[in-house]
């Protein structure tokens, strides 16, 4: 017992200090470890294989909506960098430069690439010449550097791993039918297989992508009441087609500029699943990501006939399920232990007892409940099993959402709740960008969206008093 209570002694309580809890959480899962270089992070088997399953379910809708992959250079030169002048002044107090080949200076530093917008739109040039040649859907799986002052894994790390989706359009109405096409592809993904409900909208002018006419955002809700920014999908119009002169011909034959989205979604997402599913014990992980939905820990596995049993039952479950049969030698409730940390959805029990009564403990991670069943219909019985839990899942994350979503109508309303009650806070705002800073000034809140699902909850901007028409949602964020 003294070995188990230890084990789940190393994890920090999330209600005493919750960035403790995340950082114990992903050491302990054996998801990341430190590195020798500052703020970049060894993403370890258990947390890669669950951005694997992340990758898979988005490459899939990806494709599904038309795309293809493909895969740019990691250096830019520095003036081709330049070419957007909004944009590299965005990116520029987080770029790494590369000065030096070998022995040799560089005649031109290259940026390692923060993003890939300058290096798609210089290829796009050269291969975009007429209508029939549009539009261009192309994704990029790989990794970006972005230097950060402070880091924490996944959430904000100098080195992380997205997807960068790029494409060209002949007019603006397809590019911004685009743009929200993967916004809500991303919205889908995190509700579907993540079980993270989240916020559609659009971004501010003061919180939009450098370089962007719009930036459109999907935001969730942590645990602790902080908002994260879970993915972002922008319409830069001609903005870049026309720094970088990407023009085609129509069917007129008059040249045209194009009209260019970008959107992303990184590793800051396991980040999400940590901070809104995970509890004391550890991970609670979707179903639908979990690299092992089903673990069989067999009860006094020394016994006639466990071992043997338990294997068969692997065999069965392996059809419908991803499964491990743990057969070390260490003790039962020292499993049990490991496994909640690491959030497996289903822990099926197996002992002498059970066995000679045909049946098996079936343990959901997400409630803790026990239930038995017959070992003739384990495997269908799993399967409504993972449905269930994948669902409940998100259901909760929207009751705990809900239940942190607030509202305010004046500045001292405002101040007060995001003080004291984390979470969402729907206010009404004038559309200035004077009045935006103020409430992240005076009340700690930055604007996360204007949400696509307006509500009037109040004739007057909560921070001048003038007349507003448009609802945001504010909160603290990560």
């Amino acid at each position: 017992m003294s070995k188990n209570k230890k084990f789940v002694e190393a994890i920090t309580s999330m209600d005493e200090d919750f960035a403790q809890w995340y950082t114990d959480i992903v050491k302990k899962a054996e998801m990341v470890d430190y590195s020798s270089v500052k703020g970049c992070m060894i993403i370890r088997p258990y947390g890669y294989a669950i951005w694997e399953n992340i990758q898979k379910d988005l490459d899939g809708r990806f494709k599904a909506t038309g795309h293809e992959n493909v895969y740019m250079p990691m250096f830019i030169p520095e003036s081709l960098l330049q070419k957007e002048k909004d944009h590299v002044e965005g990116f520029a107090p987080e770029v790494a430069w590369v000065t030096h080949g070998g022995n040799e200076k560089l005649a031109e530093r290259l940026c390692v690439r923060p993003t890939s917008e300058t290096l798609f739109c210089e290829h796009f040039a050269k291969i975009v010449q007429s209508y029939n040649d549009l539009p261009k859907l192309y994704n990029q799986w790989c990794s970006v550097v972005r230097w950060e002052k402070t880091t924490r894994p996944f959430l904000r790390s100098t080195e992380f791993l997205w997807q960068e989706g790029h494409t060209v359009h002949a007019t603006p109405e397809e590019a911004e039918e685009e743009t929200i096409r993967m916004l809500n592809v991303y919205a889908a993904h995190c509700e579907e297989t993540l079980a993270i409900p989240v916020i559609k909208g659009k971004k501010t002018d003061k919180e939009k992508f450098a370089g962007a006419r719009s930036t459109y955002t999907i935001e969730s809700l942590m645990h602790d009441g902080k908002a994260l920014q879970s993915g972002t999908s922008h319409n830069f119009g001609d903005n870049f087609a026309k720094a970088f002169d990407i023009q085609y011909t129509d069917k007129n034959g008059k040249l045209q500029y194009v009209h260019e989205t970008s959107w992303g979604m990184s590793t800051r997402i396991i980040g999400a699943i940590i901070m809104v599913h995970g509890d004391d014990r550890g991970l609670v992980l979707p179903p639908k990501i979990a690299p092992t939905q089903v673990v069989i820990v067999p009860i006094a596995q020394h016994k006639e006939g466990v071992l043997e049993c338990a294997n068969e039952i692997k065999n069965r479950i392996s059809k419908v399920a991803r499964v491990k049969l743990d057969d070390s030698d260490k003790m039962p409730g020292w499993k049990f232990n490991e496994y909640e940390m690491k959030g497996i959805p289903v822990r099926v029990e197996i002992g002498p007892k059970d066995i000679e009564q045909n049946q098996a403990i079936l343990v959901r991670r997400d409630t803790s409940e026990k239930i038995q069943v017959s070992l003739d219909e384990i495997d269908s019985r799993i399967t409504e099993l993972l449905v269930d839990i994948q669902n409940s899942m998100l259901e909760k994350a929207r009751v705990h959402r809900d239940s942190k979503t607030y509202f305010a109508t004046t500045m001292e309303e405002l101040k007060d709740i995001g003080s004291n009650k984390p979470g969402f806070i729907k206010a009404m705002w004038c559309g200035k960008t004077e009045c935006e800073e103020k409430i992240k000034e005076d009340a700690g809140l930055s604007s996360r969206c204007m949400p696509f699902e307006q509500e009037h909850v109040a004739d007057t901007c909560v921070c001048c008093g003038e007349k507003a028409e448009q609802m945001v949602y504010w909160g603290k964020a990560y």
